[in-house]
């Protein structure tokens, strides 16, 4: 349980993990014992996209990460657009590139984050140019592409398996390395 939230919005008093009787049970979440505040902490959603062009997809480096990790495109959507609208407009800011084609590959929760994260299949055109927020990036045929335990990386594996192409996890043996 998310407990960053130490003060209530409305009253400025204390918040406090209370009991409540919610939907026929108990729950426990940060409530306002002087306005009766609850603080949700319901997941943010995500999206992200396996972004293709030519055939390749393109994975790249986010600036804030430590290590030499590439992933998907991803940003939060923003008030008043669609997910559709919000991953087109990601892409565009984050890489240059245009969506020609758009296809859902999932909805999978990464709790971790607590977020909820809204993958697509982008085929997009154009040549790459990286925002201030990416640092890297790489092309990399669909069947070299390594998958990560969690998050966008679960979403990547069921990509690959409508391609019919059997993903490899990152730290397992790979029969073509």
């Amino acid at each position: 349980m998310n407990t960053e939230f130490r003060f209530c919005p409305s009253c400025a008093g204390p918040l406090a993990l209370i009991d409540k009787e919610e939907d026929g049970g108990l729950t426990q979440r940060l409530r306002c014992a002087a306005c009766g505040f609850t603080h949700w902490n319901n997941p943010t959603p995500v999206l992200a996209a396996i972004v293709e062009v030519d055939g390749m997809v393109l994975l790249a480096r986010n600036a804030a990460w430590q290590n030499r990790m590439f992933g998907l495109i991803t940003g939060f959507m923003e008030a008043g657009e669609t997910p559709e609208d919000g991953i087109r407009r990601e892409i565009a800011e984050e890489t240059s590139l245009q969506v020609s084609r758009l296809s859902l590959v999932g909805v999978h929760d990464f709790q971790r984050m607590n977020q909820v994260l809204i993958t697509y299949h982008a085929v997009a055109y154009g040549e790459v140019r990286l925002s201030p927020e990416l640092v890297e990036y790489k092309f990399l045929r669909p069947e070299q592409v390594r998958c990560w335990g969690a998050g966008t990386g679960l979403a990547l594996a069921d990509w690959l398996r409508g391609r019919g192409i059997e993903p490899v996890f990152m730290g397992s043996p790979s029969t073509s390395d």
